[in-house]
Formats: C-alpha cells, sequence, structure tokens
C-alpha cells in the first residue's frame, strides 16, 4: 500500500487549491476518523479506478475517464488511510496503467477484501440523441445473477472463508460437484449479492441526500469485473462525463471531493451496518 506525506496528501486532495481554508472547510464536512471496533473483520477495501493506459474509457469534451476515474480513486484511497487507518486500502492501479479486467478482481480476491469498489464515469450513448448531451445523475452497477455461476467459481477459488476462524476444520472439502459444497457456496453468493445492493442503496442515498445530486439508482448488469470478485463489489458510475455540466463537476476539485466524501460515509455506515461473523 503506497503511504502518503502531509504535503502529498494535500496536493492529491486539493491539485488546484492554493489557500489554506479550503482543506480546512472540506475535513470539517468529512465524518470523524472511524475509532470504532463494531466489525474487526472488514479489514480490506479494494478501489479500482476504471480503465487505463490504452483504454481511456469514455470522454468527454476535454477529459478522458480513465484520468477522472483515477483522480478521484486516489482521493478516496487518501480519506480512508486518513479516516479509517485500521483499514487496509488496495488499488488495481496508482497511474495510467492498463490492467485486465480480470486482473482487477484477481488482486481484489488475493488480498481477500471485504469490498471492491469500481470507479467509473457514464456517457450518453453514441447517436442522435446523444447530441443533446441531456444525460445526468449518479448510478451503482452490481453484478448480474445471469453471471452467478461465475462469480460462484470466483466465491469456490477465493471465499473469504478463509478468514474465518478454524475454516480448515469445517470448510477442508469444499467441492463444488458436492451437494453440501453448493448450498454453502450459494449461501456466500446470496450473502454477497444482498450485500452489494445495501453498499450501493447506501451510496445512492449519500448521493440524494447530502450532495442533491440527480440520481438514477441501482441497476443489475454483466460486469466481468463484479462477476468474478469474490466479495459485495459494486460499480459506480459517478455521473455523465459526454455531459458539459457533469463532465465540469467530475474535474473540479469541489466535485471529485464530493463524490470521495459519498462514497466514504457509505464505507463507513456499511461497515458499522455488519455484525462480525
Amino acid at each position: 500500500m503506497q503511504k502518503y506525506g502531509c504535503r502529498e496528501l494535500l496536493h492529491i486532495l486539493f491539485p488546484l487549491s492554493t489557500s489554506v481554508l479550503v482543506p480546512l472547510l472540506l475535513f470539517a464536512q468529512v465524518p470523524g476518523r472511524d475509532t470504532s471496533n463494531k466489525n474487526p473483520y472488514f479489514k480490506t477495501v479494494v478501489v479500482d479506478a476504471g480503465h487505463g493506459g490504452k483504454d481511456p474509457g469514455a470522454h468527454g469534451a476535454f477529459s478522458l475517464e480513465k484520468n477522472v476515474a483515477l483522480a478521484i480513486a486516489k482521493k478516496l484511497q487518501v480519506a480512508i488511510q486518513l479516516k479509517m487507518p485500521d483499514v487496509h486500502v488496495v488499488m488495481t492501479r496508482a497511474d495510467d496503467s492498463f490492467i485486465e479486467l480480470n486482473r482487477r478482481s484477481a488482486i481484489a480476491n488475493e488480498h481477500q477484501a471485504n469490498l471492491f469498489i469500481s470507479i467509473h464515469c457514464n456517457s450518453s450513448p453514441e447517436g442522435l440523441a446523444a447530441r443533446t448531451h441531456k444525460q445526468i445523475g449518479a448510478l451503482v452497477l452490481v453484478y448480474g445473477y445471469h453471471r452467478k455461476e461465475e462469480q460462484l467459481e470466483a466465491i469456490r477459488e477465493n471465499a473469504s472463508i478463509y478468514q474465518e476462524k478454524d475454516y480448515h476444520q469445517h470448510y477442508d472439502q469444499i467441492n463444488a460437484q458436492d451437494p453440501t459444497s453448493v448450498i454453502l457456496l450459494n449461501a456466500y453468493l446470496q450473502k454477497y449479492r444482498r450485500q452489494s445492493i445495501q453498499f450501493a442503496e447506501l451510496m445512492i442515498r449519500e448521493f440524494q441526500d447530502h450532495d442533491n445530486r440527480e440520481i438514477i439508482g441501482v441497476k443489475e448488469q454483466g460486469v466481468l469485473v463484479l462477476a468474478h470478485s469474490a466479495m459485495p463489489a459494486v460499480l459506480i458510475e459517478t455521473g455523465f462525463i459526454n455531459n458539459p455540466v457533469e463532465e465540469k463537476y467530475l474535474n473540479s476539485t469541489t466535485g471529485q471531493n464530493e463524490i470521495v466524501q459519498t462514497i466514504f460515509r457509505a464505507i463507513q455506515k456499511y461497515r458499522h451496518a455488519m455484525e462480525p461473523e
């Protein structure tokens, strides 16, 4: 995990700011350090900046999705490090690198993450309707249930049951062909699906209630990176990069900080809601 000094943290959080008051005002709005130990099993969050390198993602009039996603991801990493120092943050990429989709979920699985957050920007479809660029709003995706077999395989190979005490005694013979194992794996699938939706809904409420953002809601979609993640996982479409108003917001220090604060508040509430297992 990359560590930052105070000067680097401020540079990441406020690259365009020269005022001392700006960071003070920002941190006055962020929830305080989460010192509770209600769920000691919530240890690792994987933050995935979508696209990167040769894959620019969507584009607006002056910006690329890969750059916006990385800027937000880095600020989220800093916020978690500052406010939840006991939680390990893993970045799938920390620079303009191309990371394959399978590798992104593999990183999360290898670190036995408790939560996977993939950050993206939305874009209106190409064609005549897109010329007005009027679509607006935040959207959170959870994996489509039609890809459950892929996630079952990921859970079987990388299940977070390995974090449980005496897991060898209880789960030493996990076999996809064994009826008992299938029941167990399906139980984890349902749990992760339920928790993914719970976290997604928390974020949507935060976007709407605290930031007064337009929202699209929570939707299911057959996203490969989510289907292969053996944990609660969401993909956040932070806004429409080809909408001039939203593109300006997504590239602004204020907009990015608001998005980060919203995600962080949702993480904090989600963590508090999870009972130790």
